[in-house]
């Protein structure tokens, strides 16, 4: 990628002119009006951030629900910490099929248009979610219950897969060069703002008698994902199609047809496609762990399972504040060094996190969740859409940023919960020293990564994005 500063040969949107082989003509034609409207901007923004927050409310839900109660009713017949390893295995599930999500959205995303499969993707969402509220249990159907309960969570996986690459690049490409890190992040923010809500849903209904929990109260929460789906689409079906995409389908009209969006980024952009991927996945692996597997790490080291569920709620609405702010500070002085230094930090006090969410102290517990999601996550993910998508060229650029970020997503929070209850159990139960090493090691991992990337927050999105010579040497 491109440290150019921005070109004075500007519109009013503020969208540079490229002056490469993705040179994007600027006529009147091409680029909306409504791009340079500050309302319709502001609606886009909303749109991507409340899409996201009803994609992310359903898909994280799924985790709380993995940690408190599918172990109990869909997986029976089992060992408790068997029982436990497997619920964990169904919500790795979801992870594994968001790369499928973004190849399939990401081509007709960039063939179609970015709007259309974020309409399809919600509806996807909203659908299994509301279904899996309806779920028959494992005493009612057997183990048609779990199979039915993976089913649904794979469509979850290929609609989250396909929803972010759509958000992000909605807000991205309608923004000014100067505000792209901030537009970008909204679909970011979307991720603790369905968390929160589905911890607060979830909590309001662990308050329940136990056996009534766990017979129904834990349903409601997916049965509201029907009322979410329909203000979604409401606010969604309001907004434009991405300027840079019309431009670009302007442009490749009068051209041959081009190729396979996928093909594109595979033989264009591969090494770009793993240094997205390797750099994203520290902060993937925060989120899923301190979104799951810490509130089950707190509960079983003697934490009140309702307090530990509000003090991560009391985070997470930290951490919606945290992801823009740091969103902004990577447009005022670059992408590479927040996401490094967020990175560097996770490292560090990985070891001293854990050992506060094991502890058994609330407070000292709600310390780790401060720590863990609103300063360390937050520094890494707030800026990475914008670093994922300045990555690839507008054709293939959400398949190239859905590829990239689903792959991470999968590699970090995918197998977090898993691997962490695993090495838990090899740490005799108890310790988490070694889940502690796991993320020192994987940020370690990120932050070569990012720093093998060439600096983006100054290019023009229309220029023919690369990397830089040293990580050409490291990646063949």
């Amino acid at each position: 990628m491109h440290d150019h500063k921005a070109s004075p040969r500007t519109r009013r949107n503020d969208v540079p002119v490229s002056q490469n082989r993705e040179r994007i003509p600027m006529t009147t034609t091409s680029m909306q009006p409504a791009a340079a409207d500050k309302s319709h901007m502001r609606r886009v923004l909303f749109s991507s951030y409340l899409g996201s927050v009803v994609e992310f409310y359903d898909f994280l839900l799924y985790g709380i629900a993995a940690s408190l109660v599918f172990a109990h009713i869909f997986f029976a017949n089992m060992d408790p910490v068997v029982g436990t390893i497997a619920s964990f295995g169904t919500l790795a599930a979801g992870y594994f099929s968001r790369p499928l999500g973004g190849i399939i959205f990401g081509h007709f995303g960039d063939k179609l248009g970015r709007k259309s499969m974020l309409v399809i993707t919600m509806t996807l969402m909203g659908g299994a979610s509301t279904l899996i509220g309806l779920l028959p249990t494992y005493d009612q159907i057997g183990s048609m219950a779990p199979i039915l309960l993976v089913v649904l969570r794979l469509i979850q996986g290929v609609a989250v897969g396909g929803e972010w690459g759509g958000a992000a690049l909605m807000s991205l490409e309608h923004a000014s060069a100067k505000n792209r890190g901030l537009a970008a992040s909204v679909a970011n923010m979307g991720g603790p703002s369905g968390a929160l809500l589905a911890t607060l849903s979830m909590t309001a209904f662990s308050t329940l008698p136990k056996e009534d929990f766990l017979n129904w109260g834990w349903r409601v929460p997916f049965l509201f994902s029907a009322v979410l789906l329909l203000v979604g689409l409401f606010v969604r079906l309001r907004v434009s199609e991405s300027p840079l995409f019309a431009a670009e389908k302007a442009s490749a009209a009068s051209k041959e047809k081009t190729g396979s969006p996928l093909v594109v980024v595979l033989r264009r952009y591969p090494k770009n496609v793993a240094l997205a991927t390797l750099g994203g996945s520290a902060a993937f692996l925060l989120q899923g762990l301190l979104a799951t597997f810490a509130i089950t790490l707190a509960v079983q080291s003697g934490a009140d399972r309702t307090a530990v569920l509000l003090v991560h709620a009391c985070a997470t609405g930290l951490h919606i504040v945290t992801i823009p702010a740091f969103a902004i500070l990577s447009d005022r002085i670059g992408r590479r060094p927040v996401m490094i230094g967020g990175a560097i930090a996770g490292a560090l006090l990985a070891y001293p996190i854990f050992q506060m969410l094991g502890s058994g102290n609330l407070i000292l517990v709600l310390l780790a969740f401060l720590i863990g999601n609103p300063l360390i996550q937050a520094s890494m993910y707030g800026p990475m859409s914008a670093f994922i998508s300045e990555m690839f060229g507008t054709g293939a650029r959400y398949t190239g940023a859905s590829l990239g970020y689903q792959l991470a997503a999968t590699l970090g929070a995918g197998l977090a919960p898993l691997s962490a209850a695993g090495l838990l159990a090899l740490g005799g139960g108890k310790d988490p020293v070694f889940v502690s090493l796991m993320v020192s090691a994987v940020c370690v991992i990120s932050a070569v990564a990012i720093y093998l990337t060439r600096e983006s927050f100054r290019s023009e999105l229309g220029k023919e994005p690369t990397v830089p010579a040293r990580a050409a040497a490291h990646i063949q």
